[in-house]
């Protein structure tokens, strides 16, 4: 599958297409496929002693054209929000939101043309087959027959052998490859998954992500939500953290993982530790075993090699050592109750 050669969003029916440009004189590409300033959401009072919730307060964000950037947060983050302020399903209440460089105010159609959205639920009519369905949905965003993509996709999400049989028979994680077609009949600039994989089996899971960086490498800029922190660290070039309506971090993913400063060195010993030497407590010690001892320092403040300094001054002879690195999980952890702290 191929995106458009100069990007644009799939011709929509009630729209009337750009106008063409010269072949001498592409358009130019956006920075930033999407890009969101001061975007708040107020939710009204539900109840006679409810508050307003304030769900996105003062949102700023860049996604860069061409990146597969993670969205995360805790649940209740303003997550879920901001993808349905993307889809055109929740209303703002102030800020400004450009999808590659549409405003969503001012040409809400040609927005909803250059993103494909893959929710959470599973809205598939389960009386109709997985080819009916990408036609259904290819027409209404007004794709002509002619450029359809119907045994395209079914085929680049391993739908095939299942493109005539009823979706009520499909598994759920076929419904979840059908849920991501349904969002590329049109070949939108940027896809967004909201929770993909959620109770996809290990062997799906890896064929989805399969296809996502195939249609990144292609060109398609992929926002992802998940649970599954080590999906997002594998996955993603760039990464944002939302806790409480708030962005709290969103850079690059090699920039974040450099704000923990921190790592643990796990020394196997070659005879067991009745106790942990004075010189050592300095590196916060913890026994794991009768002969194994977790040391933790900072990478900016100590090196390795001084460490291993002072576990030989201290008689001890090492039999095997590893690092742990920092991970996301660590990160977000820290972040998020850092923010819940301060809230």
């Amino acid at each position: 599958m191929r995106p458009r050669a100069d990007n644009r969003p799939a011709r929509r029916g009630s729209v009337q297409p750009r106008p063409a440009r010269t072949v001498s004189n592409p358009p130019a590409l956006p920075d930033f496929a999407v890009s969101i300033r001061g975007l708040t959401k107020v939710y009204a009072a539900s109840g006679g002693n409810a508050a307003p919730k304030k769900a996105l307060d003062n949102v700023d964000l860049d996604i860069p054209r061409g990146s597969l950037f993670a969205l995360l947060g805790p649940n209740g983050a303003g997550k879920s929000t901001l993808i349905n302020i993307l889809a055109q399903l929740v209303i703002k209440t102030s800020g400004e939101v450009k999808i590659w460089d549409i405003d969503l105010d001012r040409d809400p159609r040609h927005a909803a043309a250059a993103i494909g959205i893959v929710p959470q639920e599973l809205n598939i009519d389960p009386f109709f087959t997985p080819a009916q369905l990408l036609d259904i949905q290819a027409g209404m965003y007004g794709v002509p027959k002619a450029e359809r993509r119907t045994t395209e996709l079914l085929r680049a999400l391993a739908l095939s052998d299942k493109a005539s049989s009823y979706a009520r028979t499909l598994s759920g994680g076929m419904r979840r490859r059908l849920m991501v077609a349904k969002a590329m009949v049109h070949n939108p600039p940027v896809l967004v998954l909201d929770e993909p994989t959620a109770g996809v089996d290990v062997e799906l899971r890896q064929q989805l992500w399969a296809y996502v960086r195939e249609l990144n490498r292609q060109g398609v800029t992929v926002l992802l939500t998940t649970h599954y922190l080590e999906e997002a660290e594998e996955l993603c070039d760039r990464i944002a953290i939302i806790n409480h309506g708030k962005v709290i971090a969103a850079e690059r993913k090699e920039e974040l993982f450099s704000r923990v400063d921190s790592k643990e060195l796990v020394l196997t010993l070659a005879r067991d530790l009745p106790e942990v030497p004075a010189s050592l407590r300095r590196f916060h010690p913890e026994s794991a075993g009768a002969r194994r001892l977790k040391l933790r320092y900072r990478p900016s403040e100590t090196k390795v090699s001084e460490i291993l300094d002072h576990v030989r001054a201290a008689g001890l002879e090492i039999a095997d050592l590893s690092t742990v690195e920092t991970d996301l999980e660590d990160i977000f952890l820290q972040l998020t109750r850092r923010g819940a702290a301060s809230a």
